[in-house]
């Protein structure tokens, strides 16, 4: 398989760039490979040359969907405090990136046209979606919570990026943000461990207001 950081070629790059506008818009089964050639202004042998055949530029294009999305959620982080709060910024992330993403998860999509084969963007998937849950917990053990942390605020996040477009409900990832500020108050740090800041009830609470 392709490794997503590596140079292609000048028409590797159109023919990737091509591919990842129209499977994320069109979807990938819609899109073959003479339309990927024909917007890339390139050919369908130059194609097959450059990358051997569609299904290694599907996942080609969610290896590097799923880089995009991790650099932009830690850049967003950056300037947030760990503990409670860098938590919390995740999902004001997600209502970021979601703003322009209009055809919402391209991993819950493509999921749902090539899940149950042995499509090798099928993995992807499952790694991109077992990064966030690893993530989220690292950040829970940083802000002084246990890890199982991270799994329970994973369910928040992937249900408010599956409402906030399928559902028709843009506000879904401020609402989990809420739901997630509720779950801090009930769960308290890990003993022995350093909080920035205590977490209570009344800290929650304003933090709820202020989303």
């Amino acid at each position: 398989m392709t490794d997503p950081l590596e140079p292609l070629t000048p028409a590797g790059e159109r023919l990737a760039a091509a591919a990842a506008d129209l499977f994320y818009r069109r979807g990938i089964r819609a899109v073959g490979v003479d339309l990927i050639a024909e917007v890339a202004g390139t050919t369908k042998k130059t194609l097959y040359d450059r990358f051997g055949s569609k299904d290694v530029l599907v996942a080609l294009y969610l290896q590097r969907r799923a880089a995009r999305w991790q650099d932009f959620l830690r850049e967003h982080l950056e300037s947030v405090p760990a503990g409670p709060e860098r938590l919390l910024a995740v999902f004001d992330a997600l209502g970021d990136w979601l703003r322009e993403q209009d055809r919402g998860c391209a991993f819950v999509n493509a999921y749902a046209e090539i899940g149950g084969t042995d499509h090798p963007g099928v993995p992807v998937i499952r790694a991109e979606k077992e990064w966030m849950r690893e993530y989220l917990s690292r950040l829970a053990v940083d802000a002084g919570f246990p890890a199982r942390l991270g799994a329970d605020l994973h369910v928040l996040y992937e249900g408010a990026n599956v409402l906030a477009t399928a559902g028709g409900r843009p506000d879904a990832p401020a609402d989990a943000r809420r739901a997630a500020a509720r779950l801090l108050v009930g769960r308290p740090p890990v003993d022995g461990m350093p909080v920035d800041g205590p977490v209570s009830a009344a800290g929650c609470a304003s933090t709820i207001g202020s989303a």
